[in-house]
C-alpha cells in the first residue's frame, strides 16, 4: 500500500463531500460538532503531511461561517449548547495560519458562552440550556480541549482548574464501581425519567458516549501543565478507564460494542466510532507515555478490527467506514430513556464524522506508533 491508511480515507472523504455540513443527514447547513470532528481531524492530516488540500478543504468549510466582525453564522451564544464549542477548536488553526482577528474574536465569543454557561451546584457545565443540571460525557469532548488550548495560548491559566473539575466531576458522577465504565449521563435534579433515583445516572453504558470522555482527556493533556496539581489525578482516572474499557473489547473481533458491557446480548452490535474513538485514545495514550504497551496493543486490535469489519471501498475506488450510530441522547422528544432498547433502536450510518474523523485520527496514531518502532 503507497500511501497510509488516514490519507487514504481523508482524501477519499474530500472529494466526496466538499463541504461536510452539507452531508446528506444534515438537516440544514449550520455550525456543528460533526463540522468539527473533521475539521480537527484534517488539521491533523495537514501537520502531518503538510498537504495544502487539507488548509484549503479547512478553510472553505471554516468561512463559510466565521463573519468578519467575528460572529458565527447559525450559531446562538444563548442557546448555551456545549455541543457548538467542538468547531471552534479549529479557530486556533485558522488563526495561527492567517493572523486575522476575526478567527481570534470568533474563539472569544465561545469562551464568553462558556464564562457565562449555566452549571451544577460543583461547578460542571450543563449539557445544554434545554437539558437543565444534565452532564453527558460527550460534552467533555466539545469544550474541555478548546479551553486548555485557549488557556495555553492566550495565557489565561485559571481555566486550568475548571477543566480539571468538569474531568473529574463528570467521571466521579458517572463511574460504577462495579464495571469501572462511566454511564452516558447524570441529572443532578434526578427529574429526569431515564435518571436513577439515587445515583442521577442514565441506565446504560453507551460506548461512544465513553469514547468521546477519553479523547477528551488525552487532548486536554496536551496542553494542562505538567505541574498542574490535578494532571496525574486526571492520568490516573484516564488508566483506570482504560483497563475497564479494554474488558469489555471483543475477543474476535477487538471491536466494541454499542452498549458496551452487553456484547452477547441480543440485538447489540459492534460499533465503529466507539471502537475509533478508543483505538484513537489508546495509541495517543500510549504513545505519549500515560498508558503502557497493553493499550497500544488494544488499539491495534481495534485498528484492525475495523479495516476489517468497516472499512469499505465502492467499485470507483471511493473509501467508506461503516457501522456508524447515527446518533443517541437522553430526554428531549420523543422522549430517549436511555434504556437499552434505545441505544439499539437509532439507526446505523457510513461516513458520519463522529466515527470517521475519530478512524483518521486513529489511523495517525498507530501511524506514529509504527514509526516509532522504526
Amino acid at each position: 500500500m503507497s500511501k497510509p491508511w488516514s490519507q487514504i480515507m481523508s482524501e477519499s472523504f474530500m472529494e466526496q463531500y466538499p463541504l461536510v455540513s452539507d452531508m446528506p443527514f444534515q438537516k440544514r447547513r449550520c455550525w456543528n460538532y460533526e463540522n468539527g470532528c473533521i475539521l480537527t481531524a484534517f488539521e491533523r492530516m495537514w501537520r502531518k503531511t503538510g498537504d495544502d488540500r487539507y488548509w484549503n478543504y479547512i478553510r472553505e468549510n471554516m468561512d463559510l461561517f466565521i463573519r468578519e466582525d467575528g460572529t458565527i453564522d447559525t450559531y446562538s451564544l444563548e442557546e448555551y449548547n456545549v455541543d457548538m464549542i467542538n468547531q471552534g477548536k479549529t479557530l486556533f488553526f485558522m488563526y495561527e495560519r492567517t493572523g486575522e482577528a476575526k478567527y481570534r474574536k470568533a474563539l472569544d465569543l465561545l469562551v464568553t458562552q462558556l464564562k457565562g454557561h449555566p452549571r451544577t451546584s460543583e461547578g460542571g457545565l450543563w449539557h445544554k440550556k434545554i437539558y437543565p443540571f444534565q452532564m453527558w460525557l460527550d460534552g467533555v469532548y466539545m469544550t474541555s480541549p478548546l479551553l486548555a488550548q485557549y488557556a495555553s495560548q492566550f495565557d489565561e491559566h485559571e481555566w486550568y482548574d475548571d477543566i480539571a473539575n468538569e474531568i473529574l466531576l463528570m467521571e466521579r458522577v458517572s463511574r460504577d464501581p462495579k464495571t469501572g465504565l462511566l454511564y452516558h449521563g447524570w441529572d443532578e435534579s434526578r427529574e429526569q425519567r431515564w435518571a436513577d433515583p439515587v445515583t442521577g445516572c442514565s441506565p446504560e453504558f453507551w460506548g461512544r458516549a465513553v469514547g468521546w470522555y477519553v479523547m477528551a482527556i488525552v487532548d486536554v493533556l496536551d496542553y494542562l501543565p505538567v505541574d498542574h496539581p490535578k494532571r496525574g489525578q486526571i492520568i490516573g482516572i484516564f488508566y483506570r478507564l482504560a483497563e475497564a474499557i479494554v474488558a469489555v473489547q471483543d475477543e474476535e473481533s477487538g471491536l466494541w460494542y454499542q452498549v458496551l458491557n452487553k456484547g452477547g446480548e441480543k440485538g447489540n452490535y459492534l460499533e465503529a466510532s466507539a471502537s475509533s474513538m478508543f483505538t484513537c485514545a489508546f495509541a495517543k495514550g500510549a504513545n505519549k507515555g500515560y498508558l503502557g504497551g497493553w493499550a497500544l496493543e488494544s488499539a491495534r486490535r481495534g485498528y484492525q478490527g475495523l479495516l476489517d469489519r468497516y472499512v469499505e471501498r465502492d467499485e470507483d475506488g471511493t473509501m467508506h467506514l461503516n457501522g456508524i450510530c447515527s446518533v443517541a441522547g437522553l430526554g428531549n422528544k420523543p422522549y430517549r430513556d436511555g434504556s437499552y432498547e434505545y441505544y439499539l433502536s437509532e439507526p446505523i450510518r457510513r461516513d458520519d464524522p463522529k466515527g470517521f474523523a475519530p478512524f483518521v485520527m486513529a489511523c495517525l496514531e498507530i501511524e506514529a506508533a509504527d514509526e516509532a518502532k522504526k
